[in-house]
């Protein structure tokens, strides 16, 4: 998993190690294991410890909707638990905001890292998960982690696979016609890049004077619901596949968080820059399968990114086990007393179903012709 590939536009492989010092993550002494500062690619001790407490946060919130799913107070979970050191630093280097100045997101259904990293509060994802009227996202008429945030430029999270994938294509040319180096961002799973869609975005992104300010990003945690990744593709990295395209494009162990900031700010600022899109493929891991609908259970034996990073701060002197044990339990007691609130509120009226179907409900409900 800590394997990396970095891609070049035009095909050529690259011996480049950018996030050399990132990589090792620490070093041997006489009789123990410790981790120094500088292993940590230059990055402050403050955005260190940010994104160790946004990735707790993550993950409490998402074992708290699965017991709320096991409680039998909700019908259905699917969440991004084992992606945090992924998605975590996407929604902090995004640039949040309404309008095509600031990024457009286009995510899948694993998405609740960044949405944190973002300022998700834990109780709107929670009323999204128990379907209450006042979930933000959808009027509780969705399932969980489908976010819909306009004041943040987050789009609608689909149900079917990749469409957002040419959707992204859409706010990127309109941000590109407003010059004001604003990207979009898009993120989903290796198994839906079997769909077309995802194929459309490719061509759509990389047309030749015509490029797109678009980072396209897949997810690889090995799996697409039951099936094995390797049976599955003939590429030898899904990154592969933007070389035909003259996309810039790179394999990341998305399972390293400093590793991970690194890279998007890279991309980043080279999207900014030049107006053109990059890809990204982030090996992560599934860590409690894939729904609620395989038991959503966790799979012990499975590298756990979020304990790692932690350990790493503990070894290196800027987190202490104590300062950490109080971070999981004040979320644990944010997600119980979100939940207790959420437990209290109405579900959508029958009538609500008509609501926001068209601007102004205007021609929407068929009774009324």
């Amino acid at each position: 998993m800590s394997k990396k590939t970095t891609v070049k536009a035009g095909g050529k492989a690259s011996a480049k190690k950018t996030l050399k010092s990132a990589a090792k993550t620490s070093v041997k002494t006489s009789k123990k294991v410790t981790t120094k500062k500088h292993d940590f690619g230059g990055l402050s001790e403050e955005i260190l410890l940010r994104m160790h407490d946004l990735m707790v946060k993550s993950r409490v919130l998402e074992e708290r909707l699965i017991k709320i799913y096991k409680a039998g107070e909700a019908y259905f979970w699917i969440g991004g638990p084992g992606e945090e050191a992924w998605g975590v630093p996407l929604g902090m280097l995004a640039r949040k905001g309404q309008g095509l100045e600031h990024d457009w997101f286009h995510l899948h259904y694993r998405c609740t890292p960044t949405m944190v990293a973002l300022g998700l509060n834990m109780i709107d994802s929670i009323r999204l998960m128990m379907n209450r009227a006042t979930d933000p996202s959808t009027g509780g008429r969705n399932f969980s982690s489908h976010y819909c945030f306009p004041q943040w430029n987050v789009a609608p999270v689909t149900s079917p696979l990749e469409v957002q994938y040419p959707i992204a294509c859409g706010t990127a040319h309109a941000q590109k016609r407003a010059g004001k180096k604003a990207l979009s961002i898009v993120t989903g799973g290796d198994a839906g890049t079997a769909e077309g869609d995802f194929a459309s975005c490719l061509v759509l992104a990389s047309r030749k004077g015509q490029e797109l300010p678009l980072l396209i990003t897949v997810q690889n945690n090995g799996y697409g619901i039951s099936t094995p990744y390797e049976g599955q593709h003939g590429e030898t990295h899904i990154a592969d596949r933007a070389r035909a395209f003259n996309i810039r494009s790179r394999v990341i162990n998305g399972n390293d968080p400093v590793e991970t900031y690194l890279a998007l700010q890279e991309e980043m600022e080279y999207i900014r820059k030049t107006g053109k899109p990059s890809f990204i493929e982030a090996m992560v891991t599934r860590l409690y399968g894939h729904s609620s609908a395989d038991g959503a259970n966790k799979k012990p034996q499975l590298f756990d990114p979020v304990l790692s990073f932690e350990k790493r701060l503990i070894d290196a002197g800027l987190l202490t086990e104590k300062a950490a044990k109080k971070i999981w339990e004040i979320y644990e007691t944010e997600g119980v007393v979100a939940q207790e609130q959420a437990r209290q509120e109405p579900v959508p009226t029958p009538e609500s179903v008509w609501d926001h179907v068209y601007v102004n409900n205007e021609n929407a409900d068929w009774r009324k012709f």
